[in-house]
Order: structure tokens, then sequence, then C-alpha cells
């Protein structure tokens, strides 16, 4: 993908969704093993449009679009390390100091479930399972 529409598909992301305040949900995300299927899916029920970004990796990072603004994004489990992933929606809080937060869920019982990671233009993200089982993604959004 050239470097321009990288660069406008995350300047759009980041203008359309203001910085969210600590501890409010700031995004929602759907893990799926076929996001064509899931495509068609919530584009026929909801009326949602899709945008063609990409991960870290390198791999596709669909972001759905209601009336052209970023509603929530699908992430492809395509690697053999999400086997074990059930196809499922996540969200994610938005916290003032993701690593501190973490630090802090840990020694309350909660597991990391990857190493926390940046992704560009919009934050640094961390993947925890809370101590009842349930999965959330905890998200210092870029100011």
């Amino acid at each position: 993908m050239p470097a321009t529409a990288a660069k406008s598909r995350s300047a759009r992301r980041k203008q359309a969704r203001p910085t969210t305040p600590h501890g409010h949900f700031h995004w929602n995300e759907l893990r799926t093993r076929d996001a064509e299927r899931a495509k068609r899916f919530y584009g026929q029920t909801i009326g949602w449009t899709f945008e063609a970004t990409s991960t870290p990796d390198g791999d596709t990072y669909w972001l759905a679009l209601a009336d052209g603004k970023p509603v929530a994004g699908f992430f492809s489990l395509v690697s053999p390390r999400f086997d074990a992933v059930p196809e499922s929606w996540i969200s994610f809080l938005a916290v003032d100091d993701v690593d501190a937060r973490v630090a802090k869920a840990i020694e309350a019982g909660a597991t990391l479930m990857l190493p926390l990671f940046d992704v560009s233009n919009v934050g640094r993200i961390a993947m925890l399972m809370e101590p009842g089982g349930a999965g959330i993604g905890w998200i210092t959004p870029v100011a």
C-alpha cells in the first residue's frame, strides 16, 4: 500500500475518533476467520461499508464505516498463533497509561494475553483476560 494511502487512512481514523476519556469504551473489533463473510453480513444487515487498512504485521485490517466514519474494525485470525482464539467481538477501554494500568491489572489477577504493542496513529494496546475470564482490550489512544 502506498505510504500516502496509509497516512490518509490513519489520519481519517484519528480525526474521526476523538480522544476517549479514561475508563470509557473506545473501540470495538470483530475477531474473525472469514472477513468476507462478516463484511457481507454487516453490510447487508447494518449497512456498513468497509475500507482495507493493514496491521503492523502487514495483514489486512478492515475498518467498518457508518456514514463514512469508522465505527469498528475486523481483525482476521489468520496466524496459527490465533488457532485457540474464538471468533468474537472484543471491546477496548481507553486508559490514561496502559503500561501502568496493566501492572495494576496483573496485580489484581488479570492475565496479559500478548505483549503490549503500539499501532501507529492509533495508540498503545494491551490484550487482557480479566480474573473472571472475559477478554478486554485496553488502549491509550494517541492524542
